[in-house]
């Protein structure tokens, strides 16, 4: 039920509000030390995708640099943002402006048709934190050449970006328009305590992090002066430690893959994308929209996730929620995890840990609407899974294949029960990790949802948060880590009625009842 953690956490990119939690524990202050540039940078550029959108009115995420008419180069989380995660591969809404002071007026924009990551989040990416991206159209602006060597301690160096200028990331003033810049010098490693231990690193700054690079300067470069003209070093991949200079990836380890790519000597297939179609980012959990066998094309959607995903106060041990105003957006993923359409939640019809972990939210748009734009809509089981049903769980960057390897009487969790639960099979790919709280469990037609994804046991533990416990029909408890869960969903079509309302007191209702308003 928790969000994901691991090295640099807070890479100083944040381009969605599920990256927004790294805004408020990674130094969040841009080229710290600076001031703003009197001269723009042909070269130098704003990554402004709109998908996903980065939390500024300006839309800056990243910073890049015009290698080639074509070519910018960026750090690899930047275009990691794409929904799978892929490492090449073709984004939607994503541009570039260049050659500007400003990153809302001014210079060109371009967009970006391609991009190519050196590695990935599951490679493993510190040290060779870099993304070449392809524009549809060329630029005009003079590119910038790669350093010829990697430049020695006590170089000096020039940074420049446009990261946060202060910690509050609700308010806009901290969101610097203007390209700032600071002159500051090569650190060994050994000042900046998170570096990669490969030495494909610069730690760029000044030792206390009184001048550095900081949130939202990611992919932005390292300059030095070579003949007379700037060069790029490094590229901003992310916080070197507290109160320490900056970590940037040596971009001179890695010219021969940049001139490959550009050259087209030697260019990457593009990914396999998996279809995730139908898949709805809560941001720390997953939704999907759901009918029922008489649900009618005028009825208001419903989506599902689990009960533990709702906004505020979580139901209590032993009663539901019911009939609560909400206001969620609800992105509705095509094939490739970019959002098809995006509805909008105004009402959570019900929501429970007890029995089940699930919640239902009305949508201000009704089926038609959602089938007119082209979104996936899943149709909910009324038949329970079983020990050995083959099931595929839905997440937004990919499809496990998992197997109901046992229903278990009674799960207990930090206080709840749920009943009849999904055990998976350790086997292939079926591992959930936090965050996967709330996809669906689907039946191999790839369209009936028969269950929903809600725990597994994170350390062992017998019976707390994140770590639950089963309890056999004698009574025994058994708790084995790393074991994952989900919840039946069978009851749900009982309890509704036309017009995607709820009614716990309908024949063959089940569901919790809810407690008393208050």
């Amino acid at each position: 039920m928790r969000t994901p953690t691991g090295r640099r956490t807070a890479a100083v990119l944040t381009m969605a509000a599920a990256v927004t939690a790294a805004l408020t524990t990674s130094p969040a202050q841009a080229i710290v030390g600076g001031s703003e540039s009197a001269e723009a940078y042909s070269f130098m550029g704003s990554f402004q995708p709109s998908f996903p959108a980065p939390p500024r009115p300006d839309h800056h995420g990243c910073g890049v640099e015009v290698l080639a008419p074509q070519w910018v180069l960026t750090a690899s989380h930047c275009a990691g943002k794409n929904p799978t995660g892929a490492k090449a591969g073709v984004p939607q809404g994503w541009k570039v402006r260049v050659g500007s002071l400003d990153t809302t007026s001014g210079g060109e924009v371009a967009e970006v048709d391609h991009y190519y990551r050196l590695a990935t989040n599951a490679e493993g990416f510190w040290g060779r934190d870099l993304a070449l991206m392809h524009l549809r159209t060329p630029v005009r602006a003079e590119p910038v050449p790669i350093a010829s060597a990697r430049p020695a301690q006590n170089a000096p160096v020039r940074l420049i970006g446009w990261g946060m200028t202060c910690q509050d990331a609700e308010d806009d003033g901290c969101y610097p328009t203007r390209l700032r810049e600071a002159d500051t010098v090569v650190q060994p490693l050994s000042a900046c305590p998170a570096a990669d231990p490969a030495d494909r690193e610069l730690c760029l700054g000044s030792r206390d992090g009184s001048v550095a690079a900081g949130n939202m300067d990611s992919g932005g470069p390292a300059l030095v002066r070579e003949r007379g003209r700037w060069a790029v070093a490094g590229v901003v991949s992310g916080p070197g430690g507290a109160e320490a200079p900056t970590l940037y990836t040596d971009v001179t380890r890695y010219a021969d893959w940049i001139n490959g790519i550009i050259s087209g000597t030697d260019v990457p297939p593009d990914d396999k994308i998996p279809n995730v179609e139908g898949a709805v980012e809560l941001y720390g959990c997953v939704g999907s929209v759901v009918r029922t066998a008489a649900s009618r094309p005028t009825d208001p959607a419903l989506m599902l996730t689990n009960g533990h995903c709702v906004d505020g106060k979580r139901p209590a041990p032993g009663s539901a929620l019911a009939d609560r105003p909400a206001d969620r957006d609800v992105p509705i993923a095509d094939r490739q995890g970019y959002p098809q359409t995006t509805a909008h939640a105004s009402r959570l019809v019900y929501a429970t840990m007890t029995g089940t972990d699930i919640a239902l939210y009305r949508l201000e748009e009704t089926y038609a609407q959602l089938r007119a734009k082209g979104a996936k809509v899943f149709r909910l089981t009324s038949t329970p899974v079983r020990a050995g049903d083959p099931l595929t769980m839905a997440y937004t960057s990919e499809r496990l294949h998992c197997t109901a390897e046992a229903v278990i009487p009674h799960l207990r969790e930090g206080g709840y029960q749920q009943n009849d639960s999904i055990r998976y099979t350790t086997r292939n790919d079926c591992a959930p990790w936090p965050g996967t709280s709330g996809s669906a469990l689907l039946a191999p037609d790839g369209t009936t949802i028969v269950g929903i994804h809600n725990t597994h046991n994170t350390a062992g533990e017998q019976c707390t948060d994140d770590n639950p416990c089963e309890v056999g029909r004698d009574g025994t408890v058994t708790s084995v880590q790393g074991r994952g869960y989900g919840q039946q969903i069978h009851m749900i079509a009982s309890c509704l009625t036309h017009g995607s309302e709820l009614d716990l007191s309908r024949r063959g209702c089940t569901l919790t009842r809810a407690a008393t308003r208050p």
